[in-house]
């Protein structure tokens, strides 16, 4: 990690090291992660409880997988699956919902002055 202080006054410097150093002690003084990891799962199965049953989802990743692991997802809701209400005139496989961004191909179409409209799949 690399920061740039070269902008930064001797003043804003100092109040820099004041305020890392301050936070460098806080940091120092907490305990391991990984016992309080440990004292956490003791404590839920001495209550009859899981890490998941308490905090949801799964247990966290440990070693190296926990840092591989990405931050987790936004709950997205669910939409069930919609019919597709426009059609590629000309690759009729290519199919478009309405929903989410446009497919290249109806953007690229639209871009020389078509219209959405055009491209409605028509209901029997």
């Amino acid at each position: 990690m690399s920061i740039d202080l070269s902008g930064l006054s001797a003043k804003e410097l100092g109040a820099l090291i004041k305020n890392a150093k301050k936070q460098q002690t806080i940091v120092a003084k907490r305990p391991a992660v990984t016992k309080v990891r440990a004292q956490l799962t003791k404590l839920a199965k001495a209550h009859g409880y899981s890490i998941e049953e308490v905090f949801g989802g799964t247990a966290p990743a440990r070693g190296r997988a926990a840092k591989a692991t990405k931050a987790p997802a936004k709950a997205v809701r669910k939409l069930g699956k919609v019919a597709p209400k426009y059609r590629n005139p000309a690759n009729p496989k290519e199919t478009w919902t309405g929903r989410g961004k446009q497919p290249r191909w109806l953007a690229a179409l639209t871009s020389k002055g078509k219209k959405v409209e055009e491209f409605l799949i028509k209901k029997a």
